[in-house]
């Protein structure tokens, strides 16, 4: 089973952070609090997710709420994997 330490490295790379250097934990606030997340961000962990987890994400599945925090995004990619 997927587990959030796997999302966090997802996100940790894709931002190019030092997972050392950031405390990110499920509750951890993503969009909007992390000045490294914008737009471009959330497009190449999608990318990221859709590759090494061979899922193919719709557009229409993506909302704000996704990306809300470490915990909803890994949550979403769970879910990804069940359907």
């Amino acid at each position: 089973m997927l587990n959030l330490e796997q999302i966090r490295t997802i996100v940790t790379t894709v931002l190019g952070i030092n997972e050392n250097d950031v405390e990110l934990n499920e509750n951890s606030a993503l969009l909007g609090a992390i000045p490294e997340f914008d737009s471009m961000a959330v497009v190449s962990i999608l990318t990221t997710i859709e590759d090494q987890y061979d899922v193919f994400v719709e557009d229409d599945e993506i909302s704000a709420e996704t990306f809300e925090t470490l915990g909803t995004l890994h949550q979403f990619v769970i879910e990804k994997l069940a359907a």
